[in-house]
């Protein structure tokens, strides 16, 4: 199952990819605000090795079911991924979709490293935000990095998030 989001209302909307033909052109109504819009199934394409290889990390943070939001997965790149609420028109690379207004629009920044070993690495720092980044219950200072490791517990706001090295995709 896919999900889209209403270009209007941004209501999302769940649809099985399957069972259309790639190329196939679709078009959907909005529950909520009727708007109606096209979407085009794209080709079927496989990244080769080396485009997974470049961007992939093993990690991904794990967003706690609560009040704001419902559950989500947030896979890691290689690189900085910047954290914070989806906003329509945000240039995110790990938003996290929520209302919650204690997470800023750029709340954090985990940067994952390749060691010439093969491991990963990856740092956490607060990207001065108002409410400030929790690491294992310690506020990040201004300039501070953690190097985060399997099941540690970030806070921002309101919202709870964990640290999996090792995420197999749901």
């Amino acid at each position: 199952m896919k999900r889209i989001r209403c270009p209007k209302c941004e209501t999302i909307i769940p649809f099985d990819e399957t069972r259309y033909q790639p190329g196939s052109v679709l078009v959907f109504e909005c529950t909520e605000c009727h708007k109606q819009f096209k979407l085009r199934i794209p080709e079927r394409t496989l990244p080769t090795e080396t485009e997974d290889e470049e961007t992939a990390t093993p990690a991904a943070l794990t967003v706690i079911e609560n009040a704001f939001h419902f559950k989500q997965v947030i896979p890691l790149a290689k690189g900085d991924n910047v954290i914070g609420r989806y906003v329509k028109g945000s240039h995110l690379n790990a938003p996290i979709k929520t209302v919650d207004p204690s997470v800023d629009t750029t709340h954090c920044v985990i940067t994952a490293k390749q060691t010439p070993a093969g491991d990963w690495k990856y740092l956490l720092r607060d990207a001065r935000s108002i409410t400030g980044t929790y690491y294992m219950d310690h506020i990040l200072g201004p300039k501070e990095q953690v190097l985060l490791n399997e099941g540690d517990i970030i806070t921002l706001g309101a919202t709870t998030l964990i640290f999996r090295e090792h995420c197999e995709e749901e």
